[in-house]
């Protein structure tokens, strides 16, 4: 596989803006010690599985298995707050969506959650119980959800030279929260990279994660349109992107319960993003 594939299609259609410059793709706690990026495993826990490196030591990007045979699945979905969007909570916007993830749970789907460490800092106990369930697996979605190139749906950027420290930031959230073991795995707020940003994550031992299949959740209110965009996209180890934000994809919940019974129809067996992901792809 290509590692290096920029999305420009798929991101377009996945990430929306609002007036305030909220962007939606995947969801203070002080700056995270530079001495270790990605926290140690447990001695008993096998490392998750990560791509090698690109050329000149860039961060590699999975965004399908490709040339998959059995009928797998991964289901994303990302839990996205802004670093700057706490007054909006507290006056009582939900960015979370606890529902979504009871349905998860009452269909017994794996599934990969993307987290900003702003929105583990805003429902930690939520994030919690999402990291510590063996259903689910919680990966970085940056710190404050700025973006890491230029003009990326309207989002502030984050200059090059503090790329590396708002990741290692969330994932300090995390552990504050009580995830203790966040998979190694970085999805770029809006979708947007470049070789800059892959060149600033050199070293982070994170492997990025697109998608190849975009569900159209966001800000939609048709839960059947999405379900018929997915549905539509699907293939052998498509990587999904959705959203678990109820006030900016209030419709994803109400879709799950037609994607998932009709692609279990089809043969198909629900997986995280570390059981797609393989070394030498």
């Amino acid at each position: 596989m290509n590692t290096f594939l920029f999305l420009k299609r798929a991101t377009a259609a996945c990430v929306l803006t609002t007036a305030g410059a909220v962007a939606l793709t995947a969801c203070g706690a002080p700056d995270a010690p530079r001495a270790a990026t990605l926290p140690a495993p447990a001695a008993s826990a096998p490392s998750p599985p990560t791509l090698a490196p690109g050329p000149g030591g860039l961060t590699p990007v999975f965004m399908k298995a490709a040339g998959a045979r059995d009928r797998t699945v991964a289901l994303t979905f990302d839990a996205d707050m802004t670093a700057d969007q706490g007054p909006r909570a507290a006056a009582g916007e939900r960015f979370d969506n606890p529902r979504l993830i009871g349905t998860l749970r009452r269909l017994k789907v794996s599934a990969t959650v993307f987290m900003t460490g702003r929105w583990a800092e805003e429902y930690p106990r939520q994030a919690r119980a999402i990291g510590r369930d063996p259903l689910f697996e919680v990966a970085n979605h940056s710190y404050s959800h700025h973006a890491f190139t230029e003009d990326c749906y309207g989002l502030p950027t984050v200059p090059a030279s503090g790329m590396r420290a708002d990741v290692e930031r969330a994932f300090t959230a995390f552990r504050t929260a009580g995830i203790e073991h966040p998979m190694p795995y970085f999805r770029f707020p809006g979708g947007c990279y470049d070789k800059r940003a892959l060149k600033a994550l050199s070293g982070t031992g994170v492997t990025a994660v697109q998608w190849d299949v975009v569900s159209g959740d966001a800000f939609a209110t048709d839960a059947g349109a999405v379900a018929r965009q997915v549905l539509d996209g699907v293939r052998p180890g498509s990587v999904v992107v959705m959203h678990c934000t109820r006030s900016a994809a209030p419709a994803t919940e109400e879709a799950l319960r037609t994607i998932v019974p009709e692609l279990r129809k089809r043969g198909y067996r629900f997986v995280k993003v570390s059981e797609l992901i393989r070394p030498d792809a």
